[in-house]
């Protein structure tokens, strides 16, 4: 069965949902194809801290409203190295800025009951997905469904599938511009609900390793430890986590440490990783289909709503005024963007984690770095700004 549409977005995850809502909202038609259900996608735990740009841009689609009911505003965040504890005014050292705590599933559930009152297809549970021709004026895309072939036009296509997906595989081999470095380290997290030990998030630099305490509301809780990248859970249980936690984090803290039930307990591996091919032919890559940060600074989903920004304002532009002279500029402005998170991404990873491979001199230059960005007017201001979020940049 064959079907057109103007955007084929492929995945619906976070950046595919808010491009189509976007694009909805524009007049301009698409179709969104995500391999797994709807059930499968809103049980994926993932983070909550999103920028005053992604904030706003959820906003700008039509579905802020929850966000700015349930989220949580911080206009700060907190450091401690060694149980010193330091409070960074994010507002202050950022020109008024601040960050909203809201979930990633809670983004990915507001974004498909604004898809599903818009109209606007969603076919899940879409197989063998394939992208054909993307080199062409004629792209098209193939699937499987209800044990059906389809085929399905367009004029562009959005790759949202993440890392594994199938659009970044469509590119060439030889035309792909790969960097990646994996750190030899992952996060246990565990989710449980119970009140966050604090009313901000706390990134702790302990000679055990790093630990953070975060949030998804006021009444639940998730924490991470540094763990060695060849540890597994089975050496772990919630009273081993919450022990260890207690060790790493301010004493003040640890004493009024809420514990209880894990809803959810995982490692996560990091490891940074950018595609700067974001633009081929037709097809455009989004979010974690481009590039990969560690979570230390927050920035995963918030550099995918920067180039779902950027995608959105060239799509409008080329349907509205016909600008496609403009394309060439997505991946300028998304691969420099991707970068500068990288960086910060990065930065903050070997500012506050322990490397086993880090000797004496090591820890203490990292001490001295610790002392000088927390106590330095100008470093301060450059965690600030960078950490909720850089602007983002026209296409013209």
């Amino acid at each position: 069965m064959d079907t057109k549409t103007q955007v084929a977005i492929i995945g619906a995850g976070p950046s595919g949902l808010l491009l189509g809502q976007l694009l909805t909202n524009a007049g301009i038609d698409n179709i969104i194809l995500e391999r797994k259900s709807g059930d499968y996608v809103l049980s994926r735990i993932r983070a909550g801290v999103l920028e005053q740009g992604t904030a706003d841009l959820l906003r700008e689609a039509g579905v802020g409203e929850r966000m700015d009911e349930e989220g949580i505003v911080h206009t700060g965040t907190d450091f401690s190295f060694q149980g010193e504890h330091h409070h960074l005014d994010l507002e202050k050292y950022s020109g008024g800025k601040q960050v909203v705590v809201y979930g990633q599933t809670e983004v990915t559930r507001d974004l498909m009951e604004a898809r599903k009152k818009s109209g606007a297809t969603t076919v899940y549970e879409a197989d063998n997905v394939k992208l054909h021709d993307i080199e062409s004026d004629s792209p098209y895309v193939t699937y499987y469904h209800n044990e059906e072939t389809f085929r399905l036009d367009c004029d562009y296509i959005a790759g949202c599938d993440g890392y594994h997906g199938v659009s970044r595989k469509s590119i060439p081999k030889d035309k792909l511009v790969e960097y990646e470095k994996v750190y030899p380290f992952g996060w246990l997290g565990l989710l449980s609900d119970t009140p966050p030990v604090h009313d901000e998030l706390i990134y702790c630099a302990h000679e055990r390793g790093f630990a953070l305490c975060s949030m998804r509301s006021k009444t639940r809780s998730r924490y991470y430890l540094q763990v060695p990248d060849t540890d597994t859970l089975d050496n772990w249980n919630e009273e081993k986590f919450w022990a260890e936690l207690k060790r790493r984090i301010p004493k003040k803290m640890a004493d009024k440490l809420v514990t209880g039930p894990a809803l959810e307990m995982s490692i996560a591996p990091l490891r940074s990783y950018v595609c700067e091919t974001m633009q081929y032919g037709k097809l455009f890559l989004l979010g974690d289909a481009a590039h990969i940060v560690p979570p230390t600074g927050a920035k995963g989903l918030n550099l995918a709503a920067s180039d779902v920004e950027t995608a959105f304002r060239l799509f409008v532009k080329i349907y509205k005024e016909d600008r496609t002279d403009l394309i060439p500029r997505y991946q300028e402005i998304s691969v420099a963007r991707a970068w500068k998170a990288v960086r910060f991404s990065w930065w903050m990873t070997m500012f506050l984690h322990r490397f086993e491979s880090a000797g004496r001199f090591d820890f203490r230059v990292q001490q001295a770095e610790f002392d000088y960005f927390i106590h330095s007017e100008a470093g301060k201001a450059t965690i600030a700004e960078n950490y909720v979020g850089l602007p983002f940049e026209e296409l013209e």
